[in-house]
Order: C-alpha cells, then sequence, then structure tokens
C-alpha cells in the first residue's frame, strides 16, 4: 500500500493503518526526546529540553497540503511528498540547547537523517526562527504485504522557549482566524520576532556566563 498509486480515501480502514504506523514513529521520535531530556538532566545536571509535543497531521490537512502541492491524492505521493504527518516540536530554553539536540539526533545509528533547515541562523521572510529536521525512524509492522520493518518519515521541529512562544502567536493571528492579518500588522509581528531573536541572544550570553561559573566550581 505504501508504495501503491491507490486513491485515497481517508474514511478507509487502509488510510487509518498507514495512519497507525505514521502514530508508531512518532511515539518513538516523542520517547527518544523525553529520555534525553531525563538523562541529560540525571548525568550533566542540566535542563537542554523545556518540554516537547506531538502530533499526527489531520486528515483534511493532508489532503490539503497535497492539492496545494498539486499531488495527485494517492498513497504513493503522500508517502513520498509529504514530510510533516507525523511531527514532534522540541522546545528548549536558549539556543545553544537546541544545537546540542541537534548534534545528538544527527547521531542516533538508527535513524537516517533526510533534510535538515536552519532556521534560526536563516529567519522566514515572516520572522519564524527555529531548526527543522526530516528523519526515517524504524517501525516493525506486523503485515504479510509489508516487509517486518520499515523506514518512516518523522519531522522535528526544534525552538527555543522565545521562539515558539512567538511562532505560536504568529500561527493563531494568521492562520486560525477568520479574518486576514493586516499587511501592517504582518509588518508588526516580523519585528517583534526580531525583538524576541536579540532577547533570545542576550539569554544566551547570561546562560553562557553560568555555565562558565559552574564549571570553574
Amino acid at each position: 500500500m505504501l508504495n501503491e498509486i491507490i486513491p485515497i480515501n481517508t474514511k478507509e480502514k487502509e488510510f487509518d493503518m498507514l495512519m497507525n504506523i505514521y502514530q508508531k514513529a512518532c511515539n518513538q521520535v516523542y520517547e527518544m526526546v523525553n529520555g534525553l531530556k531525563f538523562e541529560y538532566n540525571n548525568i550533566f545536571n542540566r535542563n537542554i529540553i523545556n518540554h516537547a509535543t506531538s502530533r499526527i497531521k489531520a486528515p483534511k490537512s493532508i489532503v490539503n497540503k497535497m492539492k496545494k502541492k498539486n499531488l495527485e491524492l494517492n498513497y504513493k505521493n503522500l508517502v513520498d511528498n509529504i514530510n510533516d504527518i507525523a511531527g514532534v516540536r522540541v522546545v528548549c530554553p536558549v539556543k545553544e540547547d537546541v544545537y546540542t539536540v541537534v548534534k545528538i539526533i544527527e547521531k542516533i545509528p538508527s535513524w537516517n537523517l533526510i533534510l535538515e533547515k536552519d532556521y534560526i541562523k536563516n529567519p522566514k521572510k515572516s520572522g519564524y526562527s527555529g531548526y527543522h529536521m526530516i528523519v526515517e525512524v524504524p517501525v516493525k509492522i506486523f503485515d504479510s504485504n509489508l516487509k517486518n520493518q520499515i523506514f518512516v518519515k518523522v519531522e522535528i521541529q526544534i525552538r527555543t522557549m522565545a521562539m515558539d512562544f512567538w511562532a505560536e502567536n504568529e500561527h493563531k493571528m494568521k492562520y486560525k482566524s477568520n479574518k486576514k492579518i493586516s499587511f501592517w500588522d504582518s509588518k508588526r509581528l516580523e519585528f517583534y520576532a526580531k525583538a524576541i531573536n536579540f532577547i533570545d541572544d542576550k539569554l544566551s550570553r547570561i546562560n553562557k556566563r553560568q555555565e562558565i561559573k559552574n564549571y570553574k566550581y
């Protein structure tokens, strides 16, 4: 089913089975992140992850994204071209923690790193900042038509608490509201993103100084 050109019907059991596979992949990444949070704090007495959340994209959102990309609505196109069906968001205290988490994920031997985008060093035009990764994780399945293990894509978004605050509000104002945001309010959001980035950098500097002091003592 995964690589077949079968039309998508979100109300059929085949679609639910596929979403269940994505859910298993999502759970695996989410559990790894929470395990990392616990172990890093336990070993180094330092919290590099504030919290993490996970989600599976809604069927309507998947179909709309495929239409937006001008993709024929079949399972092959869904699996090959939609990378964010399973998503995990990791929120860190400061920027250095983001890159620490990135380096750890890059070194996980059983995962395949497909794509990385650094929107911290190169923010989007809207002002959005964050670090995005697409990874493939192995998922065991029990289906006579498929192998016992397949690799499933999961999108990981890693942000600081300040970046997450801005992104959540921007998304709510731009995409969850019934009214289109004005040109000037969009510009204000861009300005506020830069202001938050400035504050984020200041917090990082303070954090570095504290780490140096802790190391000395």
